[in-house]
């Protein structure tokens, strides 16, 4: 007999039924999984090996419940993928699960949960000593059925407990894999109960929905806690950490966290850690990608949070000088500039801080988050392009395009002179690829024209103008070629007052293509999607509240553009924001990114891996759309990287993908299977569906 196949040599003791499995499979030619997606590794795993692991890890509790002698119990299933169940010890299915049980309340007149299992915990130099919150140990399980246990905790309800009061259980774990090369699975679940009977009121002020924006999947510990409901029941106001001496409150640690580098005893140089000995965790570098100011970021109105506006109707000091960590609510320092006020108590707190003044920028909670350039007084700006016409080669074209404010009345270009409001035309093509079309000796700027339709466009009261390009289209053009528009306007807050200050707020940025051979219309391709940006950064704008949409970014951010710097940086969009984002991993492979005075090297990306590490950028979903990272090539120009490895130019794909793949060796491996004749040939082993696809290689679990 031959030798087993390499997936049944790997599965060690389940080699015979594995291969009884692989037989069953084999002869109904069973299609790949519909429930695993190209982000999974299963995805691209032996069918055989699937369908007998039976990847995954979902937890479900069924009920819970306290005895009056304070025995807490809870019944729970362990399913798979496909919700069919698993075996706790991994006997009679592949990966035995890893569990971890707590179970809190909340007292009555109280809104956070307290643990009734703690633990002890003391600083790396033996001097603190501090009780936190904490996972029961030692308690006794029960199968029930398959799939289906019942665990009783060691840790009894005290004497005394509230059967009144609203009760959670929480159950979190992993489902270990790797010997499978499947990668480990993990998963969290809660339920909520009155033991008296009646309808729990839990703590339910965000959503992990909410923070899975940015992070993708929440995961800490190891991954095994995915969500806010399971992080609320051990960050309670009754745990600190004993180096630090840092609460892990959950309300004060997750906005000091996401502060980090804003907060105020930062700036004044005391970083905010959490752990000890010598690699604490250190957040003093974190930066919101949104604005801070942005609470519904996180406090999420539509997301169907009970409490979902705690945040704006019962302001308190612990969470409120979270971020105002400047404050000294038992002295009165710094709280109400020029005031001084001490606050013993939250009772007062509402009495100042209502959820909305008369006035932005007054001591509402609202009014003291107003974001300058969003204030709800501003006029407001809305550009579109309705037409271009004379837009052939060799023609200089003219576009129609109209200026009104958010009530639809028409803003006169007069009114835009003066900077820093302004109007902005952009032309460049082929929509093929941008950056090598010249548009005339005296344009410096790579690949695309910028006008000013200011001076000598002509509108109508309504807002609708016309302004014809003082460049041509250069002659002999194809295919289609894109206008862009950018519009920006000033705006003086609280004038005559002692807070009056100066803004400025841009119009989104519209793009109209049009074809300058006759040919049909074909649009830039699309690899992302501003909605995606905007996840993370809610409004992404950069250069002064002028450039707001990807569509538009790409127009100047093309293979043949740099900035400044000794060298010139490249800025091509896909290398640029490549990056960017990969951030603080660059130090690691001794590398930076920088524009102009602008350093990128300490960014840290808030994609978490599986295992609960902020920074996985290999999670290209959260850009990109289509799988555009697998389509191949990824741009025709090849890209000016003065400060790259294989300067002056980079080829296209290559650019984008040694951007996060830095070392010496990686871009020594694109360019040697680079070619001056034929070009790039990273699709015949990085393509859709080659061995070694991006998407594949980028696969989680």
């Amino acid at each position: 007999m031959s030798s087993p196949p390499k997936t049944l040599r790997a599965a060690g003791r389940y080699a015979l039924p594995l291969a009884l499995a692989a037989a069953s499979v084999a002869l109904s030619s069973t299609p790949k999984k519909a429930e695993f997606t190209p982000r999974d590794r299963a995805y691209y795993a032996d069918p055989n090996t699937v369908s007998f692991v039976r990847p995954g890890l979902n937890i479900q509790i069924v009920s819970a419940k306290i005895a009056s002698d304070g025995t807490i119990s809870v019944d729970y299933k362990l399913t798979d993928q496909k919700t069919a169940p698993l075996d706790r010890l991994g006997v009679v299915t592949p990966g035995a699960v890893t569990l971890g049980f707590v179970v809190a309340y909340i007292p009555k007149g109280q809104s956070q949960f307290v643990s009734y299992a703690t633990r002890s915990r003391t600083s790396t130099d033996g001097k603190v000593t501090v009780t936190q919150a904490a996972a029961d140990s030692g308690g006794a399980t029960q199968q029930v059925a398959d799939g289906e246990y019942v665990y009783t905790f060691k840790t009894l309800a005290p004497a005394g407990w509230d059967p009144t009061a609203t009760q959670r259980v929480g159950i979190y774990g992993n489902r270990n894999l790797t010997e499978f090369d499947l990668g480990t699975y993990y998963d969290d679940a809660t339920f909520d109960w009155v033991p008296a009977g009646g309808k729990p009121a839990p703590r339910d002020v965000v959503r992990t929905a909410a923070c899975n924006k940015c992070h993708d999947q929440l995961a800490h510990h190891g991954g095994s806690r995915r969500s806010v409901e399971m992080c609320v029941l051990c960050h309670t106001g009754q745990t600190s950490e004993p180096n630090s001496g840092n609460t892990v409150d959950f309300k004060v640690m997750i906005h000091k966290i996401h502060m980090g580098s804003q907060l105020p005893s930062v700036k004044a140089g005391k970083p905010y850690q959490i752990g000890g000995g010598a690699n604490p965790d250190d957040w003093s570098t974190v930066v919101f990608p949104s604005d801070p100011r942005r609470c519904e970021a996180c406090h999420d109105a539509n997301s169907g949070a009970a409490q979902a506006s705690a945040w704006l109707t019962k302001p308190n000091r612990a969470a409120c000088g979270s971020c105002h960590d400047d404050i000294n609510f038992a002295t009165g320092q710094n709280h109400i500039s020029g005031v001084n006020l001490p606050q013993v108590s939250d009772n007062q707190c509402a009495d100042c801080h209502i959820p909305q003044g008369e006035l932005e920028f007054d001591a509402s909670i609202r009014g003291g988050h107003t974001i300058p350039q969003y204030s709800d007084t501003r006029p407001g700006i809305v550009a579109h392009i309705l037409k271009v016409d004379n837009g052939a080669a060799g023609k200089k074209p003219t576009v129609t395009f109209t200026l009104r404010d958010s009530q639809g009345n028409g803003i006169p270009l007069s009114t835009l002179t003066a900077s820093p409001n302004r109007v902005s035309l952009n032309m460049t093509g082929p929509t093929t690829d941008y950056g090598n079309t010249s548009f005339g000796p005296d344009v410096t700027t790579p690949g695309y024209v910028t006008e000013n339709p200011v001076a000598t466009g002509q509108c109508s009261p309504d807002g609708t103008c016309a302004y014809t390009f003082t460049h041509a289209i250069p002659a002999g053009a194809k295919g289609t070629f894109a206008i862009g528009i950018e519009a920006r306007r000033a705006l003086v807050l609280g004038a005559g007052t002692l807070q009056q200050q100066s803004t400025q707020y841009g119009a989104d940025n519209k793009v109209f293509y049009f074809p300058v051979d006759g040919s049909p219309v074909a649009k830039r391709r699309q690899v992302v999607d501003i909605s995606k940006c905007n996840g993370c950064h809610t409004r992404l704008s950069m250069h002064g509240e002028n450039r707001n949409q990807t569509e538009y970014c790409v127009f100047c951010h093309n293979p043949g553009n740099t900035a400044s710097g000794t060298p010139r940086q490249a800025i091509n969009f896909s290398l640029m924001i490549h990056k960017i984002h990969f951030g603080e991993n660059l130090a690691q492979y001794g590398a930076t990114y920088s524009i102009g005075s602008s350093d990128f090297t300490d960014v840290r990306y808030p994609v978490m891996s599986d295992t609960g590490a902020a920074g996985d950028t290999a999670k290209c979903d959260m850009c990109h759309v289509n799988n555009s990272e697998a389509v191949f090539p990824i741009g025709l120009n090849a890209v000016t990287t003065p400060q790259g490895l294989m300067n002056p130019t980079t080829p296209a794909t290559t650019a984008a993908c040694t951007a996060c793949h830095v070392t010496t060796s990686a871009t020594a491996h694109a360019s040697t299977q680079t070619d001056g004749k034929y070009g790039e040939s990273c699709d015949v082993c990085h393509g859709a569906n080659a061995d070694f696809s991006v998407l594949k290689e980028h696969a989680g679990k």
